[in-house]
């Protein structure tokens, strides 16, 4: 088999995973999706993919990783959560993904929940906490796939232009 042909497939591999990655938070989705794309780049020798798409595709990543940091923080962050509470939903999120779907939309919620019970909050306080939490982290996600969906048009448009 070609060696081109193989970082092609490659590339296209890292792409879809990282497109997953997108709503699976155990995986660095925009990263992924960049380094395939990258991949993808070097294997035809930047003709397709040159150095200003390629530019551009990091600044979208790095905008979908600031976008996810920063709509987590803020929503429980606007809703009193305490350090307890943001860990808690990062163990959360992760012990959820062991449990699929279900796992990952209620693993946040409930990891908030606990690590805001953990500082003594009532469930009141604890159960408000872990929706904003959660409803950060939605957002994010949907401003991800938003942003995954915009690197995938520079992408296709850059190849397709030249």
């Amino acid at each position: 088999m070609d060696n081109q042909l193989v970082l092609y497939l490659l590339s296209a591999l890292l792409i879809v995973v990282g497109l997953a990655g997108t709503v699976l938070p155990a995986l660095p989705g925009l990263p992924l999706m960049f380094v395939g794309m990258l991949l993808a780049a070097w294997a035809g020798d930047f003709r397709q993919i040159g150095a200003g798409a390629l530019v551009l595709l990091a600044v979208i990543m790095l905008l979908a990783l600031a976008a996810d940091i920063l709509t987590s923080l803020y929503g429980a962050k606007r809703a009193g959560a305490s350090k307890h509470a943001m860990w808690g939903a990062a163990i959360g999120t992760l012990a959820g993904f062991f449990f699929g779907l279900p796992g990952l939309v209620l693993g946040p919620f409930v990891g908030a929940i606990a690590g805001e019970k953990t500082q003594g909050s009532d469930w009141r306080k604890a159960s408000r906490i872990g929706l904003a939490t959660w409803m950060g982290l939605a957002v994010g996600t949907v401003i991800k796939i938003g942003l995954a969906v915009l690197m995938l048009a520079v992408f296709a448009i850059a190849w397709f232009w030249n």
